[in-house]
C-alpha cells in the first residue's frame, strides 16, 4: 500500500516538474519545440531603404526588437517597411515580425541583411515584435510564437541562447522595452527558448 502511494506521488511530482519546466519566471506557460513555425512569407521589394538585397556574412546571432508602436499589427509594420522605398524617410526593416495574435510575417530572407540592428545587421537575424500597449509586454500568443521562432532559428543556425540578444545589447537603446526593464522576464524568455531547443533535440535523438 505504502509502496503504491509512493509510486503515485512520484508520478505526480514528475508530471508537475514537467509542467513547471514550461513555466517561465514571469508566469507564462510555454510548451513549444523548435520546429519551424507557420510563416507568412511576404518579402519586401528589393530597395535601398528596407531590403537592400545584400547577402549576410553568416548568422552569428538573433536580435529581438519591439515595434515601439503600441497596437500596430504585423501586417501594418510589414507594409510600413515596404513603403519606405517610396517615402524614403528612413532605413528600417526586419527579417521577421511577430504579431499580436502570434502570426509571423517574414519580410527579408535570413541570408539577407535587414536594417534593424545597426552594426550587427550583417551577421544576425532580426525579429520585430508587436505589443498591445506602452509597457511593451507581449501577448501570450505573441510570446509563444516568439519563443518557437527564436528556438527554430537557433537550431537552423546552430546557435545557443547566448547568441540571442536584445537590440539594447547592441546599442543601449531601450528595445525591446519590456525585456530591458524586466531583466527577469528576459532571462525567463531565454530559458523558454533553451527548453524548446532541448525538447526538439531530445525528440530527434
Amino acid at each position: 500500500m505504502y509502496a503504491a502511494a509512493g509510486i503515485m506521488l512520484l508520478v505526480i511530482l514528475t508530471a508537475a516538474a514537467g509542467i513547471y519546466s514550461c513555466v517561465s519566471r514571469n508566469g507564462r506557460y510555454v510548451d513549444v519545440d523548435a520546429s519551424e513555425p507557420d510563416l507568412d512569407v511576404q518579402l519586401l521589394d528589393v530597395n535601398p531603404y528596407s531590403r537592400p538585397g545584400i547577402q549576410s556574412d553568416g548568422i552569428n546571432g538573433i536580435v529581438i526588437h519591439y515595434t515601439a508602436n503600441p497596437g500596430s499589427t504585423a501586417q501594418e509594420n510589414r507594409d510600413y517597411f515596404n513603403g519606405l522605398q517610396y517615402s524614403q524617410e528612413t532605413e528600417a526593416s526586419s527579417n521577421f515580425i511577430v504579431g499580436l495574435e502570434g502570426e509571423i510575417i517574414q519580410c527579408v530572407p535570413t541570408w539577407e541583411v535587414a536594417y534593424a540592428s545597426n552594426e550587427r545587421n550583417s551577421d544576425t537575424v532580426s525579429i520585430e515584435v508587436c505589443h498591445p500597449d506602452e509597457t511593451g509586454k507581449f501577448t501570450d500568443e505573441t510570446y509563444r510564437s516568439l519563443v518557437q521562432l527564436t528556438a527554430w532559428l537557433c537550431v537552423k543556425f546552430d546557435l545557443t541562447t547566448d547568441d540571442v540578444i536584445r537590440h539594447y545589447d547592441v546599442t543601449g537603446k531601450i528595445c525591446p522595452k519590456y525585456f530591458v526593464e524586466h531583466e527577469d522576464a528576459w532571462e525567463a524568455f531565454k530559458e523558454n527558448v533553451g527548453d524548446a531547443v532541448g525538447k526538439s533535440r531530445r525528440e530527434q535523438g
